[in-house]
């Protein structure tokens, strides 16, 4: 049904107006977005030593032709904020604990953060100002994404691909003071900027890590499209061949419309593992078991028969996930819950070396007795709760088993403690207190120069 019917303003429009309207910011969404910057930042410096993050900066450097504009993360280089927002997008997400949003199935912050960083390069604006067009970003991207999303349209198409641009051009539009009307072009210009399959899954590949670098660049050019004057179709999401069109979605009578209640960015977690959100509860609970495990063992992982997890249907049938093995790439043993159980009952922690050492034997012979199922209750309970369920069988005959209702998301101790440790690595450990003070003081700023001087 055409939203039309409700409003007489298309979709987009009613986005826009919802967006730009919205003035009610709460503390609690300020502080939110504070820590999904600093859970970024840990992320990108993190990651800066990948080969797909050189490769992104490279391209990013090779395409500006000149160190001005906006920084790339955990190097002394500038280039312009497009190839800034790419590849800083790249690096916040290639260690695939990026922060999680459910009902859209996507990764916002790894859109809407480097978006915004590289706007305020640009653009003058108050450290409020910046958390406001964040929150903005995470808000588009989250409503739309529910509206859109479900089991079987996230098995081929990238969810973050789908919706990032969408999000990153209501970051951009708020940073750049667009009106009501520009505001709705930049998002309709962003609603025709899909980008990302779910091939990879299939081939280990690398495609994934740039889904949201291309994303982030087509939203922040979407804006410049819009405040330029060009204007996009009024129906760019409910239109007769519009994107729920295009994807076979019906629309609700009454859609839920930004800021309608809970701000979205309040309904993000901070992941533990730096895996697939769908591996993450599978990997919690085997973690809990991999003390008493340890004692029945005796170190002995031969005399482990069986293993059943039992997870939602969407955690079972997203690519990737339901797949024992062989793991020939990082990315093949951050995606399955069978590498995910089996390295954490073997090592009863989520450190990133586990997954670099993917090709581990002793974790690729317990993954291959993982059996992934479908449970029932839990399918019910999701989005809502995502939660998991273990059954270890012994050879003794012992069995071993536990259950979480729900993801555990790290807290905001953990960002903070994360933050420290990959940003000192990167930028030294003064630095990184000092950009930790100001990133959580964001709101009390005048400008983000203190933030950007100090990435």
């Amino acid at each position: 049904m055409s939203a039309e019917r409700h409003t007489g303003l298309p979709l987009n429009r009613q986005f826009a107006r919802a967006l730009h309207q919205h003035q009610a910011f709460s503390p609690a969404d300020l502080e939110k977005a504070a820590y999904c910057l600093l859970d970024f930042l840990a992320c990108a410096y993190a990651t800066r030593h990948f080969t797909w993050v050189k490769q992104a900066k490279e391209v990013a450097w090779q395409n500006s032709g000149a160190d001005s504009g906006a920084r790339l993360l955990g190097t002394p280089r500038f280039v312009s904020a497009q190839d800034a927002a790419f590849a800083n997008a790249v690096a916040g997400h290639s260690l695939v604990r990026d922060d999680m949003h459910l009902g859209s199935v996507s990764h916002l912050g790894v859109v809407v953060i480097p978006a915004a960083l590289a706007m305020a390069s640009m653009t003058p604006c108050s450290g409020t100002t910046l958390l406001h067009a964040v929150v903005c970003g995470y808000e588009a991207g989250g409503r739309l994404g529910a509206l859109l999303m479900d089991v079987e349209t996230a098995r081929k198409v990238r969810p973050t691909g789908l919706i990032g641009a969408y999000a990153a051009a209501a970051t951009c539009a708020r940073l750049a003071g667009l009106d009501e009307t520009q505001t709705a072009n930049a998002l309709g210009f962003a609603s025709n900027y899909i980008t990302g399959l779910n091939e990879w899954a299939s081939w280990g590949s690398e495609d994934m890590y740039f889904h949201p670098g291309i994303a982030a660049r087509n939203g922040m050019t979407a804006m410049q499209l819009a405040r330029a004057g060009a204007t996009a179709a009024a129906g760019a999401l409910d239109g007769a061949a519009g994107l729920f069109a295009a994807l076979d979605k019906d629309i609700p009578a009454s859609p839920a419309l930004p800021f309608a209640d809970t701000a979205e960015i309040e309904r993000v977690f901070f992941k533990q593992v730096p895996a697939c959100n769908y591996a993450q509860t599978a990997a919690q609970v085997a973690r809990q078991r991999h003390e008493t495990l340890h004692k029945a063992l005796k170190g002995a992982s031969d005399a482990i028969a069986a293993i059943e997890v039992r997870v939602p249907y969407a955690a079972a049938h997203y690519p990737g996930c339901d797949y024992a093995g062989p793991f020939s790439s990082i990315l093949q043993a951050r995606m399955s819950i069978h590498f995910n159980v089996a390295s954490a009952l073997l090592h009863g922690d989520f450190h990133d070396s586990h997954y670099q050492a993917y090709a581990d034997e002793a974790v690729a012979a317990l993954a291959k007795r993982v059996k992934v199922r479908v449970d029932d209750k839990l399918t019910a309970a999701y989005p809502t709760c995502q939660g998991a369920s273990i059954s270890v069988q012994l050879k003794s005959g012992e069995k071993i088993e536990a259950i979480l209702p729900d993801v555990l998301a790290a807290s905001q101790d953990d960002v903070t403690s994360r933050f420290l440790e990959a940003a000192a690595e990167a930028i030294g450990p003064d630095q990184a207190e000092t950009l930790k003070t100001i990133v959580l003081s964001l709101a009390d700023q005048d400008t983000p120069e203190a933030l950007l001087n100090s990435l």
